[in-house]
């Protein structure tokens, strides 16, 4: 019998919700098995050995490939399925854009607010890398500082917001889903990001969108 990919997810996690938007706006289907990484379904075989890494979601293709990171799988994704909604762009100059907002959105914010939420909560002792499970200590400072990254960072996209529908033009892109996970982080992690009106306008629009949707 011909072996299926698979899509290992864990719907709460905010990896896994970019993945899952990204499918419900594209309308690919993809098979999907829950881990429950809070249990450490991660560290178990046969999962361990597919993904060492030991992060979720990955994709196992239907040749024994791994694929993880959120943005690597949908890129695969939205490239090896004939739909016509593209979130990665459909030009050069389209795909260029998107690229250069979603890696801003990561980096000023979805890396240091994920950094910031396993050094602030206790619910992340011993968990403060993405994947591990060991002695590191949380470090409080990295969570003030994630916020002040953040805080740089919407005060940047408020001004560019005032300018756009969408992170990175008119239509829906991979980089706004980037960016509303941003913000539910910042909403998780206790910031104030009230004076921000575009950035909260933009994240209600989305949430409108992903929940009729859902």
């Amino acid at each position: 019998m011909k072996k299926l990919m698979k899509l290992y997810q864990f719907d709460l996690a905010p990896a896994s919700k970019r993945v899952t938007f990204f499918l419900k706006e594209t309308g690919i289907e993809v098979p999907i098995v829950q881990l429950n990484v809070r249990d450490g379904d991660q560290f178990e075989e046969p999962f361990n050995s597919l993904n060492p890494f030991h992060c979720i979601p990955f994709l196992e293709l239907a040749d024994g490939t791994t694929i993880s990171e959120s943005v690597a799988i949908c890129r695969f994704l939205e490239e090896t399925n004939n739909t016509s909604k593209k979130l990665f762009g459909k030009t050069s100059k389209e795909r260029a854009i998107i690229e250069m907002w979603n890696r801003r959105l990561e980096i000023d914010g979805y890396i240091p607010l994920m950094n910031g939420m396993r050094n602030k909560f206790e619910r992340y002792k011993g968990k403060v890398l993405p994947g591990t499970r060991n002695d590191l200590p949380q470090v409080p400072a990295i969570a003030k500082r994630g916020i002040e990254s953040c805080q740089i960072l919407f005060e940047r996209l408020n001004g560019h917001l005032n300018t756009t529908s969408y992170v990175a033009g008119e239509a829906l892109s991979i980089a706004d889903l980037t960016g509303y996970v941003v913000v539910q982080l910042a909403i998780a992690i206790e910031m104030n990001f009230d004076e921000f009106e575009e950035v909260k306008a933009w994240h209600e629009k989305l949430d409108r969108r992903f929940k009729l949707d859902g």
